[in-house]
């Protein structure tokens, strides 16, 4: 049952995406009086379909996007027959310049408006929760916040000049607003401020490691249990939130340094079940470990967030430029060697499951992915690669510099390239999907 949850939901997912981006393309070319051939679902060849006038509507076999098929336009399909023949005023090449731009550039912004859509009607569905603090609690040992100076109780008051009053504001300007530039945080310390300059290079990326501060409220939840390790034994599970340590209460920092002061001495652990308190006798291995993964859960002060339809709106389309952002230093540090290529990238079996995964928790949730997948599509589409659209869009930039075309031999032989590529890109991405 779950293998067929997680095919329904992924063909919901990458159905839904595909058919506004490929539609974003057929409205276009339809509003210019462009002749349409082909709506696609999937790459060639054809599985089955139904024509209606001239379009031919069909799911085609290689799952990895879908294609409108203009008349006119060396696409790919690969149909290169129309060469032989001259111009025809309903073909793409016979249009101007800017007109063939909008349709090529009419899925990409589709895809956008789609994920803007989809943050506005959340936002103002459900507002925002947002923690109303921006004090620090705890500075890890040796991260780039402990190496600039931060402190435990330090009050952070702006971030390159813009005020934050949330910990959501500390988030998102250290990690997306502030992208490209160094960082110049103001602070409060016993009552007076203190400016702490950070070199960009000097701050992590977020897919690595964390900058190195946090704020209070926040206690250590259990993630994963190891098989035969005292943890088991002891009866915990995942999605236990541990309280206490011999009665002394502990935050998510002080958890694992706390537990490895007791290697071999049995102590109390605390822990809180569906609002349950439970507690039982533990004692940690050689290696200072009970057996167990953690992760924080945030209990301090929550501030919700209500929204008007207009007030909604830019806050929507700021969710959606932090994660284009966030989407374009992933890639950087991908080709850069920061980040790992083959834990970065995923296909249908990774969006399978975190779609399903997303659904199971709600609607809100899996239109949240929804959304953050159409962000992706579009800027990958958007990429300066031979059969992408970003692709398409080059050649016409080069027709409109040089005042002529790329000539269709080039075009044909760099579109059939750029298939195998994606090609050979699916098929990697299948594989890694597997092995992990």
């Amino acid at each position: 049952m779950e293998i067929l949850s997680q095919i329904f939901y992924f063909v919901i997912t990458i159905g839904v995406l595909v058919f506004i981006h490929e539609m974003g393309h057929f409205l276009a070319a339809k509003f210019f009086k462009m002749r349409v051939d082909r709506f696609s679902i999937g790459f060639p060849p054809r599985a089955f379909g139904k024509q209606i006038g001239e379009t031919d509507y069909c799911i085609s076999w290689i799952p990895i996007g879908g294609y409108v098929k203009i008349t006119g336009m060396v696409d790919e399909s690969l149909d290169t027959e129309f060469l032989n023949q001259p111009p025809q005023p309903w073909e793409f090449r016979a249009k101007p310049i800017w007109q063939r731009m909008i349709v090529i550039s009419a899925g990409v912004v589709m895809n956008i408006l789609l994920a803007v859509a989809i943050f506005w009607g959340i936002i103002y569905s459900k507002g925002k929760d947002v923690r109303p603090i921006t004090e620090i609690s705890f500075v890890t040992e040796e991260s780039p916040a402990a190496k600039a100076g931060f402190l435990p109780g330090d009050k952070i008051l702006s971030i390159n000049d813009r005020p934050v009053q949330y910990w959501e504001d500390v988030d998102t300007y250290i990690y997306a607003v502030t992208l490209g530039s160094d960082l110049n945080v103001r602070v409060q310390r016993n009552g007076t401020e203190h400016t702490l300059s950070l070199a960009r290079d000097d701050i992590p990326d977020i897919s690595e490691e964390r900058f190195g501060i946090f704020p209070e409220g926040l206690l250590a939840v259990v993630t994963a249990v190891e098989a035969g390790k005292p943890a088991e034994q002891l009866g915990l599970q995942p999605g236990d939130i541990i309280t206490a340590l011999n009665d002394t209460a502990v935050s998510y920092h002080e958890v694992p340094v706390t537990i490895k002061k007791y290697t071999g001495t049995e102590f109390v652990l605390r822990w809180k079940r569906d609002d349950e308190e439970r507690s039982g006798k533990v004692v940690p291995n050689e290696d200072g470990r009970i057996g167990i993964s953690l992760g924080a859960t945030y209990t301090g002060p929550v501030e919700h967030l209500e929204y008007t339809l207009f007030e909604a709106f830019p806050a929507g389309v700021a969710d959606v430029v932090e994660m284009s952002g966030l989407f374009f230093t992933n890639i950087f540090h991908m080709f850069t060697g920061k980040v790992s290529f083959s834990k970065s990238v995923g296909g249908p079996i990774k969006i399978a499951q975190f779609a399903t995964r997303s659904a199971e928790v709600g609607l809100v949730s899996f239109l949240g992915f929804m959304a953050l997948l159409s962000i992706s599509l579009a800027l990958i589409n958007i990429l300066p690669f031979p059969a992408l659209d970003g692709g398409h869009l080059m050649f016409l930039i080069y027709e409109a510099v040089f005042h002529r075309e790329i000539p269709n031999k080039i075009k044909i032989a760099l579109q059939q390239a750029g298939f195998f590529l994606l090609l050979v890109f699916m098929a990697f991405v299948m594989y890694n999907d597997i092995v992990n």
